[in-house]
């Protein structure tokens, strides 16, 4: 059987384990750029159109 021991330091590296991906993962998405399909689809829509115009 698990001691209480084992049971306190598994408790606390579980608990430290996630507050470091969570603040991981907030690290992340602050500084993430966000660029939506829809923007990616009307940025190469107008560089084809501003191609055509030029020619």
């Amino acid at each position: 059987m698990i001691t209480d021991d084992q049971l306190y330091n598994l408790a606390v590296f579980l608990g430290m384990s996630a507050m470091v991906l969570i603040v991981v993962y907030h690290f992340l998405e602050v500084n993430a750029t966000e660029e939506s399909p829809e923007t990616v689809k009307v940025g190469v829509q107008a560089q084809a159109a501003a191609g055509k115009a030029s020619r």
